[in-house]
């Protein structure tokens, strides 16, 4: 991603338009790190979002509603005494830095008007948003930073605020082709890229490569293989273009959601796409972040017993392998059974060695052959053929065991698929009560059982009309497949790998291979193959598929089928995945 200084200023220029003037009405803190402004404005009401968080720092108007905690933390509450119904009067940057001040028209205790101020903060691991009184001490901010901590910089009410140390490299906005020239010619970084890097400001890594890009043909472009005079009158039209002009722009993923964003178009990774705003951009990208974000944390404790689970039964296996080698060397035991027998007039009670003709070698080589000396001559022959006969039984009972966990084993890791997939907490619900059935995890008995609303199979429609279904978990892929599903639809999986169980309600009819190939599309998009190319997806009818005999739910075999290779996330499926999925009425 590239929220760098220019693309904040871009995002700054979008909440001027929209919000300067506007009164603060309710403000919210959903999470430690996140504050999130309601205005009331003269076109309608927006809502401003402040993250201060290292990883993700952002600011930016939003249409996400976050879940807020049952009680504020105390920031808001502060927040709320000194901001509420306070008026936006202007909104400033520090040049080529990521650094915001707000100021805001209010009143304090007695009444009269006065400008108390936030300033936003968002670089690294110095995010912070602080509330400032009039005459510029820190009222109090997000993260407290200690003199122990710093020194320079200490963050801490009472103190007065200090602004960042100022940025030295160049504002490159209104640079001509001599100016780029100078730079080109000057000590410094061999490559273009980084040579823009350590002289513009306000510019991420990413940005800089694309104007190499442009100017030089290649991100990678060495500056003394270049012309300079043609390298610099491209840098100058380039910089002068998307600096003055800048334009929400994004690289997507094989899903449509955004994977790197600029304020210009992003060449360097293939296609790139144009936003609506910069607050929408930002909202497609953080939601999806913060949402996958969100299911792993609350899916953490079951991921963990399921790998648990998944490792010891791993071990398990590998030592259930083994002994079945060993059983593999039986047939000798009966050999040196028979030998003993055929022998059995010559061992003297108290040996402990007797030395025999091996008649099942072609040599007759002799061979010893332990015995005991306490057991009789009848009772050791009649022990070879007791341990063969123990071994013969172990290989059954072992080949039998080890399919049984090689069968859960492939389960717990569908299960493990399903924790990666799943995007709601109803979805993450359904999961749990599949475990707690299985008996793989114990069920919340302390808490009180509530009425869980089933979850349909999600439905998706081809561009010939047919409706996909698609299951969401093993349950679900069983419920759809053996009870939903008609004997005549189709069904598709993708090839050898976890995933969900997909159904073309087609009633017997031969549905188009467009239908077919948007259905394998979406196989294999929820299966452990996405991202991949060229991937096989089997088709069958229903009929074919049979659940396996006291298997784990999902589990099925099927023989008679047809295999399609597919490539996932055509533009159908893109706008499947995208648009809203409704259960069939």
């Amino acid at each position: 991603m590239a929220f760098d200084a220019t693309f904040l200023s871009a995002v700054l220029d979008e909440i001027r338009q929209r919000c300067t003037g506007a009164r603060i009405d309710k403000i919210h803190q959903p999470s430690r790190d996140t504050v999130i402004l309601h205005l009331r404005c003269a076109e309608g009401r927006e809502k401003l979002i402040f993250a201060a968080n290292p990883t993700a720092p952002r600011l930016h108007l939003t249409s996400a509603s976050p879940e807020n905690p049952p009680e504020p933390p105390m920031f808001c509450m502060l927040l709320r005494k000194h901001l509420s119904g306070a008026r936006l009067s202007a909104v400033s940057q520090i040049p080529m830095e990521r650094c915001v001040e707000f100021s805001f028209d209010c009143t304090d205790e007695m009444g009269f008007p006065v400008q108390k101020k936030l300033v936003c903060e968002l670089m690294g691991r110095t995010c912070n948003l602080y509330l400032l009184s009039p005459d510029g001490r820190i009222v109090d901010c997000l993260r407290r930073i200690g003199l122990d901590e710093s020194s320079k910089r200490a963050a801490l009410p009472g103190l007065m605020y200090q602004n960042p140390e100022p940025v030295t490299k160049s504002d490159a906005s209104n640079w001509s082709a001599a100016d780029f020239s100078s730079v080109l010619t000057q000590s410094g970084a061999d490559l273009l890229s980084e040579r823009l890097m350590d002289t513009v400001g306000g510019l991420s890594p990413l940005v800089c490569r694309e104007a190499a890009l442009f100017a030089a043909g290649s991100v990678d472009a060495r500056i003394d293989t270049l012309d300079i005079s043609a390298t610099a009158d491209k840098l100058a039209l380039w910089f002068g273009e998307h600096l003055n002009h800048p334009a929400p722009y994004y690289y997507a993923q094989s899903d449509g959601t955004p994977k790197q964003f600029a304020f210009c178009p992003i060449r360097q990774y293939g296609s790139c796409v144009k936003a609506e705003s910069f607050g929408a951009l930002l909202d497609m990208y953080y939601t999806v972040r913060d949402q996958k974000d969100a299911m792993r944390q609350k899916s953490q404790a079951v991921r963990k017993t399921v790998q648990n689970l998944c490792t010891r039964l791993t071990r398990k296996l590998a030592i259930q392998e083994k002994e079945l080698e060993e059983t593999y060397d039986r047939e000798r035991l009966r050999q040196l059974g028979d030998i003993l027998t055929a022998n059995i007039h010559r061992i003297i009670k108290g040996q402990t060695v007797i030395t025999c003709e091996d008649f099942y070698d072609e040599e007759m080589k002799p061979i010893d052959i332990p015995i005991s000396p306490i057991l009789s001559p009848q009772q050791n022959a009649a022990k070879f053929y007791k341990d063969y006969a123990k071994l013969k039984n172990a290989e059954k009972e072992l080949t039998r065991q080890i399919e049984l966990g090689e069968n859960e084993l492939h389960y717990l890791k569908s299960v493990l698929e399903e924790l990666n997939r799943a995007a709601t907490d109803a979805e993450l619900e359904e999961i749990r009560r599949e475990l707690q059935e299985g008996g793989y995890i114990k069920a919340d008995t302390g808490k009180r059982k509530m009425k869980q609303n089933k979850l349909p199979p999600m439905r998706f429609e081809s561009t010939d009309g047919y409706p996909i279904y698609v299951g969401r978990n093993n349950r679900q892929n069983d419920e759809l497949t053996f009870k939903l599903a008609r004997k005549d639809d189709l069904w598709l999986h993708a090839s050898k790998v976890h995933g969900s169980h997909v159904i073309i309600s087609c009633g017997g009819t031969n549905p188009p291979d467009d239908t077919i190939t948007q259905a394998a599309q979406l196989a294999a998009h929820y299966s452990e193959s996405i991202g991949g190319q060229n991937l096989p997806v089997d088709v069958t009818p229903v009929k074919q598929v049979k659940k396996i005999p006291n298997g784990k739910p999902g589990m099925v075999i099927y023989h008679s089928y047809r295999t399609v290779i597919v490539n996932p996330y055509p533009d159908i499926v893109v706008d499947a995945l995208n648009a809203e999925k409704k259960p069939e009425a």
